[in-house]
């Protein structure tokens, strides 16, 4: 299986946020609905499957196949572009401003909460015979996700919400590092072994993932879960959107951009260590590093292969 360094993969990085942020309103909004669809299925999935078995672990271990397969089909998630769209902004790209970036964020939310719902409507019916009936052993699991991690924060007041913040910052620490582990490698094998990792570990864990709770919350709602839509939205959507942010650009982005990419700042410190007589292999390292990341400037201007 092949394998991208990290300069090239910082490169692959900027360049997917760089053309994510060109997108037309539409694909934008088509591919966070798709993206968002497609992962809270998975996640109905793997609640299904730890409901029935007893074994979360089993759920947590087969969730990912949702996120593999909307990654694979270029689709986009919330959690995503909060870490790939900052960079294109860093490094300056043509038309990579603080307004089209606004821009992306809001699209893509919009699109992933429109997914979402829609898979909410569709489980919910699913798991109440068209709610004709009580919601089934899985919907009342459901139902007690949403009641416990929305009123479950709230009786603790400031350290619940601090908790679940934390849990936001965890959650896309990991989901950041698989969509980026997902440029690691050209093989789609490569890839899939890539992203499954970190996303098993989010999910067993119990993080909070704001895509996934789009799905969950509302769908316990709609099967009668004893929380409102106000808990909701202050006690777990808006926290985890910022933890999100935070997780994935702090701990994921900005990291790997600044050691790894920054052409320019590497080019001037490959320059002043040969000229003080650094070690060859040092200085040979930064100029690969240099290399990888001026090649194909333009790549930006299309859409990248590994997205």
């Amino acid at each position: 299986m092949s394998y991208i360094k990290p300069a090239e993969l910082a490169t692959r990085m900027v360049d997917a946020g760089a053309y994510k942020l060109q997108l037309s309103t539409r694909d934008t909004l088509i591919r966070a609905f798709m993206g968002a669809a497609l992962l809270t299925i998975a996640a109905a999935f793997a609640v299904t499957v730890s409901t029935q078995t007893g074994q979360p672990l089993l759920g947590a271990v087969l969730f990912p196949v949702g996120f593999v397969m909307l990654y694979l089909l270029g689709y986009d998630l919330l959690t995503g572009v909060f870490t790939l769209g900052p960079l294109a902004v860093l490094d300056r790209r043509p038309g990579a401003s603080f307004r089209a970036l606004m821009r992306n964020w809001g699209l893509v939310f919009l699109g992933n909460f429109g997914g979402a719902f829609l898979v909410a409507i569709l489980m919910a019916v699913y798991f109440t015979y068209g709610f004709s009936t009580a919601p089934s052993a899985v919907g009342e699991a459901i139902s007690e996700i949403g009641h416990g991690r929305t009123v479950g924060y709230a009786d603790h007041g400031a350290a619940g919400m601090l908790t679940l913040f934390i849990r936001g910052v965890l959650c896309n620490w990991m989901v950041s590092t698989g969509v980026v582990l997902a440029m690691v490698s050209d093989s789609t094998i490569g890839k899939i072994v890539a992203m499954w990792l970190p996303i098993m570990l989010f999910f067993y864990m119990g993080f909070e993932h704001s895509i996934v709770n789009m799905f969950l919350f509302p769908s316990g709602l709609l099967m009668g879960a004893d929380f409102t839509v106000w808990d909701y939205i202050v006690w777990n959507e808006l926290p985890t959107v910022v933890g999100n942010l935070v997780g994935g650009l702090l701990f994921v982005g900005l990291p790997i951009y600044f050691t790894h990419g920054r052409p320019k700042a590497r080019r001037v410190r490959a320059v002043r260590a040969a000229g003080r007589g650094a070690h060859p292999v040092d200085v040979a390292a930064d100029a690969e590093d240099v290399q990888v990341r001026d090649r194909d400037q333009t790549a930006s201007e299309r859409e990248p292969s590994h997205v």
